[in-house]
């Protein structure tokens, strides 16, 4: 197999050899490299060179990887024994994500040139395949109904080609970072109906999903968003009903914000930021939930509106009024009321997403996940208020993930959890984060309900011993992890820095049991 790369950025596809030999032929002045195929013992480079692909996006970057670092990463006489006793790793699958505009918001492959050649990289490093965002921005653009799937199987016939599995995500949900909203005709909608999106107390509104209290009501021309998200997953899966079970073996369906079970309680928050969010329970359908599960309960003034002692974002969420330590309202009567409701409400939501997909999918031969986020800012405090905002009654003495568990066992759904690359020592002091415990407490939730954990870092794990970090996670027993979904393919992939520790972690993916010395 060979690929010739262009510094312009073209890369030619060329033949399949015998040898098996993947290889980076000069071509208008790029440099020679030699990889042997993923059954043999080292990777072996030209010294002294390196590859270079310019990858050009919306979020542009350019790819770089050094011959030398790499062919020591992934050399097994040189790659480092993991020091542990001996572990059995058992079906921990390696994937890579696709990045997230690889098919763009005109509906377009992006660099289709340079992802066939890293599909093609990922492939002889013994990656097991790859994660391809799809877009119900982009599939659904211009009216409900007509669907445009063309660049999107174009992507699955690549990594067909190559032999590679393929996890989709079916994203209901819009994204800042690769500029794609939602459906135009959806956003129509919304400037009639604006109560169709989240709001906060302010009336600040998040229009990158739709609010959870509309889930079952008919606002889209006629039609509940369920009915809606339900056609979408029923045309993707006679269109690629080919591929399903062979090379797609897992969907992962949105649930919320950035495809998570969660509020957009963050969506206003930036770097300079320490606060814990907002409650987003202002918009009409969730107020008037609100109004009737109060009256229900025989208190219909709790109905008229959520906490109004909560602090500003710009504020620590523990200095006075609900989320304080000791006498906040979080811990009355009234706090358990909202509370409760308003965690009801993203349960009763992520229940009813799984439970489309695991019937849409339940004889198409393929896993169905959802994503749980890592919410770990403030998890050292007793009432946890990024928690709490985000939709997880976890407070002091109160599991909030146990529900949640729940609904994945009872759906036969898989849990996708990031941030199995964070450590508490690097988190900043002052928000008493700590997402080493929060994982603890989730996948325990997951393990007491037979839930498997499909697991994710949360930032490139190169520089920042993320890499180890996730070796621990995936060796401890107590995880179930199946799978681990590398996020992603992007600016600073294939650097030489980046690349090196890479390998070597696919290599730890890639044994069948860990031997300490």
């Amino acid at each position: 197999m060979e690929i010739s790369v262009i510094r312009s950025s073209q890369v030619n596809l060329g033949r399949s050899c015998d040898a098996g030999l993947f290889s980076f032929s000069k071509n208008l002045g790029a440099e020679i490299y030699n990889l042997k195929n993923n059954k043999s013992k080292a990777c072996c480079f030209v010294q002294n060179q390196s590859l270079k692909l310019q990858w050009k996006s919306a979020v542009g970057f350019t790819l770089r990887a050094s011959t030398a670092q790499t062919a020591d990463a992934v050399n097994s006489e040189r790659a480092p024994i993991i020091s542990r006793t001996k572990h059995v790793v058992d079906g921990i699958k390696l994937f890579v994500g696709l990045p997230l505009d690889t098919v763009s918001k005109s509906n377009k492959i992006s660099r289709a040139r340079a992802i066939a050649a890293g599909l093609k990289a990922l492939k002889v490093l013994g990656v097991m395949g790859v994660e391809l965002p799809i877009w119900w921005g982009v599939a659904e653009k211009e009216a409900m109904g007509k669907y445009e799937w063309t660049s999107y199987l174009a992507v699955v016939e690549m990594v067909q080609k190559l032999g590679l599995e393929l996890h989709v995500s079916l994203c209901f949900h819009a994204s800042e970072e690769c500029r794609i909203r939602l459906p135009e005709w959806v956003s129509r909608i919304g400037e009639g109906d604006p109560d169709i999106y989240f709001a906060d107390r302010s009336g600040q509104q998040c229009r990158d999903c739709l609010s959870f209290a509309v889930d079952d009501v008919p606002v889209l021309d006629g039609k509940t968003p369920v009915q809606v998200y339900r056609d979408f997953c029923d045309d993707f899966k006679a269109t690629f009903s080919p591929f399903l079970g062979s090379t797609i073996t897992r969907v992962s369906i949105g649930l919320g914000p950035d495809g998570e079970l969660r509020y957009p309680s963050h969506h206003r928050l930036d770097k300079s930021n320490r606060g814990a969010g907002e409650f987003q329970c202002y918009d009409r359908y969730m107020l008037k939930n609100l109004k009737q599960h109060a009256e229900t309960n025989g208190s219909p003034l709790w109905g008229l509106g959520g906490p109004h002692d909560t602090p500003s974002n710009d504020r620590s969420p523990l200095s006075d009024g609900f989320f304080a330590e000791n006498g906040g309202s979080w811990e009355t009567p009234y706090g358990d009321f909202f509370l409760s409701w308003y965690s009801s409400q993203l349960l009763s939501h992520g229940d009813r997403i799984l439970s489309l997909a695991a019937s849409t999918f339940k004889d198409a031969g393929i896993a169905v996940s959802g994503k749980v986020p890592l919410i770990h800012s403030w998890h050292r405090t007793r009432s946890r208020p990024a928690e709490l905002t985000a939709g997880f009654y976890n407070a002091a003495n109160r599991d909030g993930y146990d529900g949640v568990a729940r609904i994945f066992s009872r759906n036969a759904c898989s849990m996708i959890l990031p941030g199995m690359d964070l450590i508490d020592e690097h988190q900043p002091a002052e928000i008493r984060s700590s997402p080493q415990s929060l994982l603890e407490e989730i996948t325990s939730s997951c393990r007491v309900h037979g839930v498997t954990v499909s697991g994710q870092n949360s930032l490139p794990s190169g520089l920042s011993g993320g890499f180890d970090q996730i070796k621990k996670t995936v060796l401890d027993a107590n995880t179930l992890v199946d799978t681990f979904t590398y996020q992603r393919m992007g600016a600073s992939f294939f650097s030489p820095e980046h690349f090196s520790p890479f390998a070597q972690f696919v290599r730890f993916t890639s044994r069948s049991e860990v031997q300490t010395t």
